[in-house]
């Protein structure tokens, strides 16, 4: 597999750029007859986008996607749906494609109307700098942040079991209401793979399971959280165990660049749990420690504080036996097992609190549970929760 500096633009053909004008953002994806699978919110309240790109969507082909920032056009009714509609006539003339054929995503404040005024503008600029490049493909992800402080870009090219070279590129945003129930924020992929709607659907669902649903911020889920996996069909080949694991690279990628510019963030915290009887017993296991905002603040203070740990475990219903956990805290080369099968390391070594404690200062910190009940295993991804997060969103409309 061989990482490549594009973005999505790392497809061939794929034309896109964005704009911004203040806080408010347009990017625009475009290729004729992209075939398109998608996973959404599973929040009960979604946004207009949601409700057009699922009924846009249902036969799998689309020929653009219009995305906004600054304004999730969500809880705004029939008026919400008509200016959504508005935005997207005005792609559908420029590039000649039905009004069906196109996608929408937003992301931004919930319950008000779109300010059109700005964002038509803005669309037309952008509908006239669409290129492939990997200049136009940072001005997409750019266009996309709300309080994101980095883009979030990533492709690979792989061979296939069947000698064929192909190409996967992603971009995406999200740094803030994110939990593990779906896409978990706005993420665009793009392949030049021939592949139908069901098979890019099917790969994309088990990808989003080990990466963007392991993802946990805040514990919040949004009205707007889609995924879209996009394929030019320019290279014949089969899905394979290739692609699926370079797919899963460019996801898991994506969602620990959305943990490390979390909203406030000053730690990258990644949960491993091993030794799980079951897959399930392991999400849910490694999910209860990485969104326990006890453990969080713990990470935030540098306190290796691992009753709080086993306080997660026990209430995530998993199913394990408490007398053989093992906990490690570990950086990129130091470890300190703290607990080991159900025994308190500490009682018998006062300076493994002292080592933790310097471990945890690292900008990433590494907690690996054990278990010991069989041999499934998953990670989980998030980040410290600090005193600038509530800031921000205490501040948010305002």
């Amino acid at each position: 597999m061989k990482i490549i500096d594009k973005g999505i633009c790392a497809v061939n053909n794929i034309k896109t750029n964005g704009v911004r004008n203040g806080k408010y953002g347009i990017s625009i994806i475009y290729h004729p007859n992209l075939t398109t699978a998608a996973v959404y919110t599973s929040n009960r309240i979604v946004a207009a986008p949601v409700t057009i790109s699922k009924k846009h969507l249902s036969n799998g082909k689309i020929d653009a996607v219009l995305i906004n920032s600054g304004n999730a056009n969500c809880y705004t009714k029939q008026q919400g749906i008509d200016g959504a509609f508005e935005m997207a006539k005005l792609v559908s003339d420029k590039l000649s494609i039905p009004i069906e054929n196109i996608a929408l995503a937003s992301t931004g404040v919930i319950g008000r109307q779109m300010p059109l005024d700005i964002y038509n503008p803005l669309i037309k600029d952008c509908l006239s700098k669409l290129e492939n490049s990997k200049e136009s493909s940072y001005n997409s992800a750019e266009a996309l942040l709300t309080t994101d402080t980095i883009t979030k870009e990533i492709a690979v090219e792989v061979e296939l079991n069947d000698g064929s070279i192909i190409t996967i590129g992603g971009m995406c945003k999200g740094s803030g209401m994110i939990a593990p129930n779906m896409g978990t924020l706005l993420g665009f992929i793009t392949t030049d793979l021939k592949a139908e709607k069901d098979e890019l659907e099917n790969a994309l669902r088990n990808s989003v399971k080990k990466s963007f649903n392991m993802l946990v911020i805040d514990g919040d889920e949004s009205t707007n959280d889609t995924v879209f996996i996009m394929s030019t069909n320019e290279v014949e080949g089969k899905i394979d165990d290739n692609f699926k694991e370079a797919l899963d690279y460019v996801c898991i990628t994506l969602a620990k660049m959305m943990a490390k510019d979390a909203e406030g963030a000053n730690k990258f915290m990644e949960v491993s749990v091993t030794g799980a009887k079951t897959i399930d017993d392991a999400i849910l296991a490694s999910k209860a420690v990485v969104s326990s905002s006890l453990v969080k603040t713990a990470v935030c203070g540098a306190d290796p504080n691992w009753g709080r740990i086993i306080d997660a475990l026990g209430y995530s219903k998993a199913t394990f036996d408490p007398d053989e956990i093992s906990i490690t805290f570990k950086s990129d080369d130091k470890k300190a097992v703290l607990v080991e099968k159900g025994v308190i390391k500490t009682y018998l070594d006062e300076t493994l609190l002292s080592k933790a404690e310097k471990i945890m200062e690292n900008e990433s910190v590494y907690i690996d549970i054990d278990l010991n009940q069989g041999e499934h295993s998953i990670t989980a991804y998030g980040c410290d929760l600090t005193k600038e997060y509530v800031r921000i969103n205490s501040e948010y409309t305002t």
